[in-house]
């Protein structure tokens, strides 16, 4: 009685297979079928016809299909056919044959099978789509007559049970399976889609080939593609890796291997970072792969010895323009076979209940199947959101138009990521460039645990990023050989990626607008295959595009428009005091955050001095916080303002920010007194908080009243102070008078002597502002002495 008929339809008799006739011998299992080249010199018999039959002309066959004659066929996967038609090799090895074209099977002859037909186990016929009232077409297969590339490289393999009455509990271990597959099949071809059985510790398994890898044993290279075109055919060697899947439809448990990787490959061999065009992130691409990618090529039985599960999620965040999109539209080139999924945050919202939610689940769809089918043995499914700050905000903000859609949203997100039945197969991968805005339960280990900041690039970045925008202008010789990219690299201080790529096409404009003819807007002159894009371009363009994090340079000359005069001997040690702070701070480790207040009477440059000391630092941001540009503000908007640039100040890694006239942003009024208190807790905690790692801040403020900011306590927040003289002498008022170029010699003698004889001091004791605008007033006037002496006598009276 055949085994067969209780795996498939029979009575369910849990009867053993009995044991193989001794004709039926295994094979030798330590060689591989013979290659018809000179070093394969034994080639594959050809069936030898007996005297009563000699068989039809061209070698082939037509046979009836029967069942397999035992269990010993169906559990070694070979067919029956007569020794009357197919002579048996010399060596004792199966025969190769090809039924009706299409599938190659091993036959093994014996005596005692009626000529004619051709026993086939269940699996075959199932596989081959046929009945056992069929005719078949055989004939002798030779497995060379398609390329060298008749091995199986590796071999994808789905398993399960194959009787309802033998499901034991006891995990199989994935190697243990493919050394008895190897032994038990070895030599013979196997292609997608074929289905064959065998006997394991007296429990059937159903097999499956899912896909196969073939390669050729005299070839170094690592051979063809998976496949799953059943005409992909190849022979199973010991050397060929077996990959087990569990078969869903039964509860069989697959042990993950401890010392082969993942059968699904995530990362590309051949795979490098420069290959992905992007420059200036080596060093968050190496996080990257260590913390998300990492886990998952090692074998899934030694991370399962660890304990851990992989990271499902990251958030890259940071300044727009940096590359966190690009990084997104480019990591499918580091994977070997799925892409990944791709969605913007504002697409899933939609204005019909339950759709957003329902938007939610059918990007994770596909990764839960595959993993109730695979488990561990799942391949990644990447999921990237984009703009993920629109759609995750803080529950409970009124995200999504009071509806409480945006709730929903996070809580679907939430419960895919971790919840009851959570997936290990899945990394998603969030963008934004508002951190602060997303729910922090989306921001836990568990979730999008691993936080990458995607900053600007500094100067080896943006020579890199440079490099990649330029790459085709070199290769095609339109580049002048005068632009030096590693000088650009320099000058491109806090220049994100995407403004490199703009400062290049302005650069490019510029060569273009040089072959326009004259006198047209779209005429192009004749010369244009000569077009270069030289190094004037390049400046012209640095001056055109400006990094949004850069330095203040417009604001900044507006408070040195007469420039710095040393009418006293204080200014210069001004300057070299702020000089120092400024070393101090650019020495990384030494101080983080430095803050400096320059107090003074009211006009006498403290703001000026304060603009110099920050420009001349070549701090890569510097900017201003000025009271003019917070007129109209209400409180919060101040205390938005004041938070905004101190943000965008820790994305550079060294930065400056001079806060000018602190009691007018305070809104300091002397009656009462009062003062706004948001703005003032507000700028004491951004005085006293510490920048990101890696990351220097120097702080210059200026007051004209020192007294109100000790009162307030804000003055000791402050690591240093600078007093800011006034122009004290009337020396020193005849060194500025003489620097303006305004006056004669004649001129600076009468007035200083009408000065003296109308106040009646002997000193001046007037910021520097406002001599200087009482000079512009006497550059009005015919008698500019006599002007100016009125002007500044009653300065010195009222002071």
């Amino acid at each position: 009685m055949s085994y067969e008929r209780d795996l498939f339809g029979g009575r369910g008799r849990d009867t053993p297979p009995r044991a193989p006739p001794s004709y039926n011998q295994r094979p030798p299992t330590g060689g591989l079928p013979p290659r018809p080249q000179q070093q394969y010199p034994q080639q594959p018999q050809q069936p030898m016809r007996s005297s009563r039959q000699n068989g039809p002309p061209g070698g082939r066959w037509s046979l009836s299909p029967v069942k397999s004659p035992d269990n010993s066929f169906t559990f070694r996967n070979l067919v029956a056919v007569s020794t009357q038609e197919f002579q048996p090799s010399r060596d004792g090895s199966d025969l190769l044959l090809m039924v009706n074209g299409m599938f190659v099977v091993s036959a093994k002859p014996i005596d005692q099978f009626q000529p004619g037909t051709i026993g086939l186990s269940e699996p075959q016929r199932s596989w081959m789509g046929i009945a056992l009232t069929d005719q078949l077409q055989v004939e002798i297969y030779d497995p060379f007559s398609q390329g060298g590339q008749a091995y199986l490289g590796s071999m994808d393999l789905e398993v399960g049970f194959a009787a309802k009455s033998k499901t034991p509990q006891t995990p199989y271990d994935q190697d243990d399976l493919a050394k008895e597959v190897s032994k038990v099949f070895q030599n013979q071809v196997f292609a997608p889609g074929q289905r064959f059985l065998m006997d394991l510790r007296s429990v059937p398994l159903n097999i499956t080939v899912k896909t196969v890898e073939l390669m050729d044993l005299n070839e170094k290279a690592s051979g063809s593609p998976p496949a799953s075109d059943p005409r992909a055919r190849g022979i199973l060697t010991p050397h060929t890796q077996m990959n087990f899947f569990k078969d869903a439809r039964t509860p069989i448990n697959i042990k993950a291997s401890s010392r082969r990787p993942a059968a699904n490959a995530i990362i590309a061999p051949d795979f490098k970072f420069e290959d992905m065009g992007i420059g200036g992130l080596d060093a968050e691409f190496s996080t990257i792969f260590r913390r998300a990618f990492a886990s998952r090529i090692f074998p899934p039985g030694l991370v399962e010895k660890l304990g851990i599960q992989h990271v499902k999620g990251m958030l890259l965040f940071g300044p727009p323009g940096t590359g966190k999109t690009l990084i997104a539209r480019q990591i499918g080139k580091m994977l070997n076979a799925r892409e990944p999924k791709v969605i913007n945050g504002p697409e899933v919202l939609n204005k019909y209940v339950g759709q957003s939610e329902e938007n939610i689940r059918k990007l994770f769809a596909d990764a839960e199947k595959e993993y109730k089918e695979k488990g561990d043995e799942s391949g990644l499914h990447i999921i990237i959101f984009d703009e993920l700050d629109a759609v995750c905000k803080q529950r409970g903000s009124g995200a999504g138009g009071g509806t409480g859609v945006g709730d929903s949203v996070v809580n679907q997100l939430l419960s895919k990521l971790d919840g009851v039945d959570q997936l290990n197969n899945i990394l998603l991968i969030g963008m934004t460039n508002r951190k602060d805005m997303i729910d922090d339960a989306l921001l836990r280990p568990g979730r999008l645990e691993v936080h990458m900041e995607i900053s600007l690039p500094d100067e080896h970045g943006r020579q890199q990023i440079l490099n990649i925008h330029t790459t085709k202008m070199r290769t095609n010789g339109v580049m002048d050989s005068d632009v030096d990219l590693a000088e650009l690299a320099k000058q491109t201080k806090n220049f994100s990626g995407a403004e490199i790529g703009g400062l290049v096409k302005s650069a490019t404009s510029f060569a273009f607008n040089r072959h326009v003819k004259v006198g047209t807007m779209a005429g192009v002159s004749d010369d244009v295959t000569n077009m270069k894009v030289n190094r004037a371009d390049f400046e012209h363009a640095l001056e055109e595009v400006k990094p949004a994090f850069g330095v203040s340079e417009e604001e900044l000359g507006n408070c040195l428009r007469g420039g710095i005069l040393h009418y006293s001997p204080y200014i210069q040690d001004i300057l070299q005091e702020g000089s120092l702070f400024v070393s101090q701070v650019r020495n990384v480790g030494s101080t983080p955050v430095f803050s400096v207040c320059l107090h003074g009477a009211p006009k006498s440059g403290k703001t000026a001095l304060a603009a110099k000391i920050a420009i001349d630092s070549g701090y890569p941001f510097v900017k201003l916080i000025s009271p003019e540009d917070m007129v109209g503000m209400s409180e919060g908007q101040k205390v938005a303002q004041l938070t905004k640039v101190f943000t965008d100040a820790y994305k550079s890694t060294l930065s400056a920010i001079v806060v000018d006239s602190l009691e007018i942003i305070l809104e300091w009024v002397p009656i009462g007194p009062r003062f706004s208190n948001p703005i003032f807790q507000t700028l004491v905690t951004l005085l006293r908080k510490q920048p990101p790692q890696g990351r220097q801040l120097l702080i210059l403020a200026t007051t004209s009243d020192r007294s109100i900011m000790q009162q307030l306590g804000i003055w000791q927040d402050f690591s240093a102070e600078i007093a800011v003289p006034t122009v004290a002498s009337y020396q020193e008022l005849e060194y500025v008078m003489r620097e303006s170029r305004v006056f004669s010699g004649a001129e600076i003698e009468s007035a200083i002597r009408e000065i003296q004889e109308i106040t009646g001091a002997r000193d001046v004791g007037v910021g520097i502002k406002r001599v200087l605008l009482a000079i512009e007033t006497a550059k009005q006037d015919a008698d500019k002495a006599s002007r100016f002496a009125g002007v500044m006598g009653r300065a010195i009276s009222q002071r």
